[in-house]
């Protein structure tokens, strides 16, 4: 049992190592990444009828667009795209909290779809900045 304690903690050492040294735009990305594994989680949990551990990950995937994605947002400077973004991630918390009340799959699947494509632009930008440097 220690041996998986020690496991655990070095893989948390090892990710919290990955987010100080990643770039302000890296880790929105890895926000990108852990909330679609936290829906990828809720919907099996749904499906196996796993309910409390379903609104776990459903959770989780709440706090990651609130607490990362909607915090990061700068509404003073950001102008219109983070008014829209800050609307958006306002909507997709909505899906979730439906998701989760109604054991609504389809609306897990809709807010899973609408950060793909928000995050599919992170990821686009991101190539861009690597060919400019």
């Amino acid at each position: 049992m220690s041996s998986i304690r020690g496991a655990d903690a070095y893989a948390k050492v090892g990710v919290e190592s990955g987010i100080l040294s990643a770039s302000p735009h890296q880790r929105i990305v890895m926000l990108f990444d852990s909330y679609q594994t936290s829906i990828r989680v809720a919907r099996l949990h749904l499906q196996a009828g796993h309910i409390a551990e379903k609104g776990i990950a459903i959770t989780k995937a709440i706090n990651i667009v609130n607490k990362g994605l909607r915090a990061s947002l700068n509404l003073e400077e950001g102008g219109e795209i983070a008014s829209q973004l800050d609307q958006l991630y306002d909507y997709i918390v909505r899906l979730l909290l439906r998701a989760n009340l109604n054991n609504d799959e389809t609306a897990l699947t809709a807010a899973a779809d609408l950060l793909e494509n928000i995050a599919a632009a992170w990821l686009a930008i991101g190539s861009q900045i690597k060919e400019e440097q």
